[in-house]
């Protein structure tokens, strides 16, 4: 386990159990979220080429002023 996480963990067991149960189920979350998305990107079927047009299609748009700043998850 790395120190930083180690660190976190410290810090969550000073909570109460419902913070606690709430951060472990988000860690979890995160975790199976990852895994899907690493899984996904090393699918054999995956068009690294689209993956790269797509991510250069946004960052013209973002240089371009045509987006808005939002935090992740809001409409």
């Amino acid at each position: 386990m790395t120190t930083l996480l180690d660190q976190a963990f410290q810090a969550a067991q000073k909570l109460s159990s419902n913070l606690q149960d709430e951060l472990a189920q988000q860690l979890l979350d995160d975790i199976q979220n990852e895994l899907r998305w690493q899984e996904t990107l090393s699918a054999s079927d995956v068009d690294s080429d689209i993956l790269t047009s797509m991510a250069l299609a946004a960052l013209a748009e973002d240089n371009a002023g045509e987006t808005e700043n939002k935090g992740f998850g809001e409409d």
